[in-house]
């Protein structure tokens, strides 16, 4: 019986609605990545698991740079428990809309793409998960320009390919 309870759980987790570049846009912003992430930006962020609970809070000051080819962002998070963690980005602009990333523990590369007033971006990523262990999850990241100086993003993550929780974040330029 636990495991049908199990099944029907993962089943019904999956078969949520997630955001996609078929639904109408909410504004005529248009959200570019390389004005937007230049600078200093604060963000505010936690982690949900499938059934909603809370389980992770963190708050990350972000630096961006745009040498004109590539936008930079060092991300320094720092989480409810106390730990502090580093993530550099590297995204490359490889056409109007579109872009590819790198930072330590991405496999492979980043793939985004902006239309309108979103950006949608999906990546697997080891993430630290204590002393020398890392967690490989999927993010499906969805970010969307609320205001000249406020983003929001929810972040959906997959582990083995099943859901996990989703992580949501708001940025806003300092």
């Amino acid at each position: 019986m636990r495991v049908f309870i199990l099944a029907l759980c993962l089943f019904v987790t999956a078969c949520t609605g997630k955001p996609s570049f078929n639904d109408p846009a909410l504004s005529t912003r248009k959200l570019n990545l390389e004005e937007f992430f230049v600078g200093d930006l604060v963000a505010y962020g936690q982690f949900q698991d499938v059934f909603g609970t809370v389980r992770n809070r963190f708050e990350v000051a972000i630096k961006g740079t745009w040498d004109g080819k590539v936008l930079t962002l060092v991300e320094d998070f720092v989480y409810d428990d106390g730990t502090t963690e580093q993530r550099v980005w590297s995204l490359r602009k490889t056409g109007p809309d579109t872009w590819v990333g790198t930072a330590p523990g991405v496999i492979g590369q980043a793939k985004g793409r902006e239309d309108g007033d979103r950006f949608n971006w999906t990546y697997t990523i080891d993430l630290p998960a204590g002393p020398g262990e890392t967690t490989r999850v999927t993010f499906d990241d969805w970010m969307w320009l609320l205001s000249e100086d406020r983003l929001l993003n929810k972040a959906y993550m997959k582990r083995f390919g099943a859901d996990v929780g989703d992580v949501v974040i708001t940025f806003e330029k300092v």
